[in-house]
């Protein structure tokens, strides 16, 4: 299954407790580096740059985002993606996931998210979805 919190990111306890094996950043920094608690935990981590902006192009980052996530659920991996509020880089980079790997529309990708979890991707990245179901679907969805 793939979660995104807010704080659980760094909770050794939450990783445990909803045994994480693979996290997906989209508030890396370089700078920074991975939190250690990963490598200790043995949890696979991948970091994404990204800044919560209209103007920040986080559609470059789709294809490596949805197939870290598409490899870690379909090796029985559990996938945390977070970014600092968790409710626009980590929901953009999910929906991603579920139109690349999963062929659920914009609309229904925001469905299945919605129920689960609350979403506001910006309006910059709602544009880069709108993009990418454009080109996965067509214009008629």
């Amino acid at each position: 299954s793939v979660l995104f919190f807010r704080h659980s990111a760094e909770s050794r306890a939450d990783l445990i407790t909803r045994q994480i094996t693979h996290v997906l950043s989209a508030a890396h920094s370089k700078r920074r580096g991975p939190p250690e608690i990963y490598e200790v935990m043995k949890i696979t981590y991948m970091g994404i740059e990204a800044h919560d902006s209209c103007d920040f192009d986080i559609s470059v980052h789709f294809c490596a985002a949805a197939d870290f996530i598409h490899r870690a659920l379909s090796s029985g991996g559990k996938v945390l993606v977070h970014c600092h509020v968790g409710v626009s880089r980590s929901a953009t980079l999910v929906l991603a996931y579920l139109m690349l790997k999963q062929n659920l529309t914009l609309v229904e990708a925001i469905c299945a998210v919605k129920d689960k979890r609350g979403i506001i991707p910006n309006r910059g990245f709602l544009r880069q979805l709108i993009k990418l179901n454009g080109q996965l679907f067509g214009m008629l969805h």
